[in-house]
């Protein structure tokens, strides 16, 4: 897929897939990807939220032809008629984001964000809706906005009302894999905490552990007060869910500069007492980038087994990993 780019840009993307359960399907998503010039960063599967979360990084070209390859295979592999779990999503291949790294745009990676609109469409029959610096409407730019009503939502009605019809495609969403949200933003930081009950004296006789105490009223409590669309941190959204029967505060940090990781942490530790509850360990789904790392840090601290070797962006793209077999 040609582009005008300057042939040494380098783009991250990082798709988003509804599949967290089965290690071979994603597998075979992420073999699909294997595209020259692209490198493979980083892949995870998240059983509880039934979710798994891919970062390549390369050459304009290559990274497109890569993400839209993912989608396919996603859209062969993923029925979300069967498909549950505690992430919002729409698609098989739920969102398609585009990143500037070096050499490149924010506005030159929405225009790739168009082309692999234009490609998943026409190859795939997968609808699309653009989103944030890439949305062709102003009420698309939220992806939160885009996902209200999740798949099944869609399936309902974005034939019948003009204002839930794809950008691209449709209007009926793909009644097996949905419709992907393909949008160009800066870097995101997925970054989560674990709540627990605070330990009373009654508890701490009842020989429960605190695990089994967790309280998902203090989570979405929490998401609610530092999430930026309800007055909270600027570039935070969150959400509270129940994680392997644990309390999480699931958060994206889109400006980490405008408010640093370090802040986010202290917010969640200082509400959490407020609603009675212990901020426990912390996780990064995908990676993170050098600038935003101090390995001094508290909140990198309460991340188990953190390596910067493997979860920062710039250290990652020195040393890659392998591609799995098809």
């Amino acid at each position: 897929m040609a582009t005008s780019l300057n042939p040494n840009a380098v783009i991250e993307c990082v798709p988003n897939f509804s599949e967290g359960a089965d290690e071979r399907k994603v597998s075979s998503i992420v073999a699909a990807m294997q595209v020259e010039g692209v490198r493979l960063l980083d892949w995870s599967l998240d059983v509880a939220h039934n979710r798994s979360v891919v970062t390549i990084a390369g050459s304009p070209a290559g990274v497109v032809e890569s993400a839209v390859r993912g989608v396919g295979r996603a859209a062969q592999l993923i029925d979300l008629n069967k498909q549950k779990g505690v992430h919002p999503r729409i698609g098989a291949a739920d969102v398609v984001p585009f990143v500037p790294v070096s050499g490149v745009s924010l506005a030159e990676c929405a225009m790739l964000a168009r082309q692999a609109g234009l490609e998943i469409w026409r190859r795939f029959g997968v609808p699309v809706y653009f989103y944030e610096a890439a949305a062709a409407r102003p009420d698309r730019v939220n992806l939160e906005d885009v996902r209200r009503g999740q798949f099944e939502g869609l399936l309902e009605t974005a034939h019948r009302d003009t204002a839930r019809r794809p950008d691209v495609g449709g209007p009926e969403v793909h009644p097996t894999a949905g419709a992907s949200a393909v949008g160009a933003r800066r870097f995101l930081i997925a970054y989560n905490i674990y709540l627990d009950l605070a330990k009373t004296t009654a508890q701490a006789g009842s020989g429960l552990p605190l695990a089994a105490q967790a309280d998902i009223a203090a989570a979405r409590a929490v998401a609610r007060a530092i999430r930026a669309s309800a007055g909270g941190l600027h570039g935070v959204k969150a959400i509270g869910v129940s994680v392997n029967g644990r309390a999480q505060v699931s958060m994206n940090i889109t400006d980490f500069r405008a408010t640093p990781m370090g802040r986010v942490h202290d917010a969640v530790h200082e509400l959490a007492r407020k609603h009675g509850a212990v901020a426990g360990e912390g996780e990064i789904i995908g990676l993170i980038p050098q600038e935003a790392y101090d390995a001094e840090a508290a909140w990198l601290r309460e991340i188990p087994d953190f390596d910067p070797e493997s979860k920062v962006l710039e250290r990652r793209l020195e040393h890659p990993l392998p591609w799995p077999e098809g």
